[in-house]
């Protein structure tokens, strides 16, 4: 596996990103142990989280899934051998949210807190404030970098326009600039980063760490219909995949899957990787078997026919 570097930071990771959206939430603290072991072990490092994950469970209140790799930092001593993404700007209770600067030097605190660290790799805005300025949000990430608290930062949710305004003022006034972009993108939900982003992207050379990368499991090949996913916990979320192009798209992957052998989420997550710019898409792990899916996809090599043939399929 071949680490690639964060923007032009310097900082290498690996080409899959694991995602702590699941700590907390489909699974608890000792089976993520259990998953971040095995990553760390296989030479991954980097790391994806948010302060508000995960706050939509009955009864949880946002930063479980920091509190629980925080722990595992304190039990492992294992800090030093991640790059940590957090995220903050959603809400997290009455008055806690956005991207103004008061609020932001609140919000890192009671990250570093949970996260049991002094510092984070790379501090994302999870979602654009239109409320705020994007000087004041970027003065804010700059003061916080000046600190030493954060190494570098990314932006997540941006529109295009936005996100091509906050790279020129941050070049502008020399202060620092959004490394990363964290999009919704995947073989299924294709056109609002291709068409609005990637130019972006192209013209800044940012480094892209998709989110859904495996469009909630449906990429995986682990549902074959709609009813298949109704009693999955992500079943909201998967239902809308099911549609004709959706079924083209499951086809394709599994006809690639038989010509190499691979799962379908490590052909899903390898077509991303063949995409310009793409610097290590999002996946989360339930289990330590479902890692190896992840950890086959950057040592799978697609034919350019096979690559045609997923990108046709999937055309919008």
């Amino acid at each position: 596996m071949t680490k690639r570097t964060l923007g032009s930071t310097g900082i290498e990771v690996s080409p899959i990103m694991l995602g702590g959206n699941v700590f907390g939430w489909t699974i608890d603290e000792k089976q993520s142990f259990a998953v971040l072991d095995r990553f760390v072990e296989r030479g991954y490092n980097f790391v994806d989280t948010a302060d508000m994950y995960s706050n939509w469970i009955p009864g949880n209140k946002g930063g479980e899934s920091e509190t629980i790799i925080g722990n595992w930092f304190k039990k492992t001593g294992k800090r030093e051998s991640v790059v940590l993404a957090t995220k903050l700007g959603n809400p997290m209770g009455e008055g806690k949210k956005g991207l103004s600067a008061a609020y932001m030097k609140e919000a890192v605190e009671a990250s570093l807190t949970r996260l049991q660290t002094d510092y984070i790799d790379l501090y994302q805005a999870h979602i654009d404030d239109a409320e705020t300025s994007l000087q004041e949000t970027l003065r804010a990430f700059d003061d916080l970098v000046k600190e030493g608290k954060v190494r570098a930062i990314g932006a997540s949710n941006y529109s295009g326009d936005r996100l091509r305004q906050a790279e020129e003022m941050s070049r502008r006034e020399g202060i620092a600039r959004y490394q990363t972009l964290q999009p919704h993108y995947n073989l299924y939900h294709r056109a609002e980063y291709e068409h609005d982003l990637a130019p972006v992207v192209a013209e800044f050379s940012l480094g892209v760490v998709p989110y859904f990368a495996l469009a909630s499991g449906f990429l995986s090949g682990k549902y074959k219909t709609a009813a298949d996913a109704e009693k999955a916990k992500r079943a909201g979320m998967l239902g809308k995949y099911f549609d004709d192009r959706g079924m083209k798209i499951l086809a394709a992957l599994a006809k690639v899957s038989k010509e190499t052998g691979a799962k379908q989420a490590s052909i899903a997550l390898a077509w991303l990787l063949s995409r310009p710019n793409i610097l290590a898409p999002i996946a989360s792990a339930t289990s330590t078997e479902q890692l190896e899916d992840l950890f086959a996809a950057p040592e799978l090599e697609l034919t350019a026919a096979q690559l045609k043939e997923l990108s046709e399929a999937s055309a919008y």
